[in-house]
């Protein structure tokens, strides 16, 4: 199993946005910008759905997604690949759902895609990019 860093898993405290790309069973593209991420452990990140038609639509038919984490505050590029399972009950749910609420009063989360990473990679313009971190 893959372990992101503390290093990396503090970078998501410092971001705002990170896309998130996905891609149907037949290979077509999409990303959209994620506001509610958030790493639960080293090897587990939790994004809320508030709006994803498409994205839930290609998870379910392809359970695999990619998060871009850079910006602003951020040490670093990182591109972080991972398995997603899609909840929309229990006890995970009701607590991402309450997050997204605390957070964005008014704001509905529909369903968790629950990543489990598979990979780390370094996205720094240079001789490093692309390389597996972790």
């Amino acid at each position: 199993m893959v372990h992101m860093t503390p290093e990396i898993m503090a970078a998501f405290r410092a971001g705002r946005i990170f896309p998130l790309a996905t891609a149907s069973r037949n290979g077509e593209p999409n990303v959209v910008p994620m506001g509610a991420v958030f790493p639960r452990d080293a090897e587990t990140i939790w994004i809320g759905n508030q709006f994803m038609k498409t994205t839930i639509q290609n998870v379910l038919e392809n359970p695999r997604a990619c998060l871009y984490l850079w910006g602003q505050g951020i040490r670093g590029c990182y591109k972080i690949k991972g398995d997603i399972e899609v909840i929309s009950e229990g006890p995970d749910y009701e607590a991402m759902r309450e997050q997204v609420k605390r957070a964005k009063p008014g704001l509905y989360c529909k369903s968790l895609l629950v990543m489990k990473v598979t990979g780390v990679f370094d996205c720094m313009p240079g001789e490093h990019a692309g390389d597996q971190l972790i």
